[in-house]
């Protein structure tokens, strides 16, 4: 590897057909922060702006022989996890990283689509705890997410800390938990924890539909830690990267709904 060759990110997602989340977001974050992208597809979906019409999930064979692949050939410095639609996914992903170790496991655990579609089966959600919470440098749940992940309702700004608390409990090396969901006036608050420190993030709330953020944000953190930042200020960087790609963002379809501008977000940088 020359001087010059960036640092390589690997995404183990779904694949969307539209082009505003899954594997195609990730790449195009990866891409704004000087990163070489990385894809192993787990998953292939029949989707767009206005929602998922079909998931289909590919061999596991198949599967184990991507992410070999990569890691046979590439300097993996951090590996972003998204779509794992079911349990056999899940410890296929799990025996790949025990095997190889990257320095670094974003997991965006990935469950219900923006759109309201449930993308991981019910069989696969003890998988996702037991395996690859305890792998995952830090986990990125939304709301509905973090209660699904640890069984409780998440009303308010108490109970993200305990919930925060609880994913720490499972084995997360940490947690940012994401507040769009959570109604708190007219802000969105995420909260980073790692066991030892906390901090909040806060940006006003956009009047936006908007596809693809999730994904976006954790393979954004994902760049920044390959780019050698700190997972607090990675965060932040990659809360900020999407605030700006949201705030520039388009309608690609014939929905309503946004997906981010890349290219706006990272001529920020």
């Amino acid at each position: 590897m020359s001087p010059n060759t960036p640092a390589s990110a690997l995404t183990i997602a779904g694949s969307d057909s539209g082009g505003g989340a899954g594997i195609q977001a990730d790449l195009k974050a990866f891409a704004a922060h000087r990163v070489h992208g990385l894809s192993a597809i787990a998953a292939l979906t029949a989707q767009n702006t206005r929602g998922v019409t079909a998931v289909h999930v590919p061999p596991i064979a198949f599967l184990h022989a991507q992410i070999a692949a990569c890691f046979d050939d590439f300097d993996v410095h951090a590996v972003k996890l998204g779509m794992l639609a079911n349990a056999e996914v899940i410890h296929c992903v799990a025996d790949a990283l025990e095997k190889h170790r990257p320095p670094h496991i974003v997991l965006d655990p990935v469950m219900i689509a923006t759109s309201g579609a449930r993308l991981l089966e019910d069989s696969a959600l003890e998988a996702l705890r037991t395996r690859l919470l305890p792998l995952a440098t830090l986990v990125t749940p939304n709301t509905p997410e973090a209660e699904l992940l640890v069984g409780r309702r998440i009303l308010d700004g108490d109970d993200a800390e305990h919930a925060a608390a609880m994913l720490l409990d499972l084995g997360a090396g940490a947690v940012l938990l994401k507040g769009g969901h959570l109604q708190e006036g007219n802000r969105v608050i995420d909260r980073f924890f790692d066991g030892v420190s906390s901090e909040t993030f806060i940006h006003a709330r956009l009047p936006v539909d908007a596809h693809g953020t999730g994904c976006t944000l954790a393979s954004a953190i994902a760049a920044q830690l390959c780019n050698g930042l700190s997972l607090a200020n990675a965060c932040e960087a990659a809360i900020d990267y999407v605030a700006r790609g949201l705030q520039q963002g388009y309608a690609p379809g014939r929905s309503t709904v946004l997906v981010l501008d890349h290219f706006g977000a990272a001529s920020h940088a």
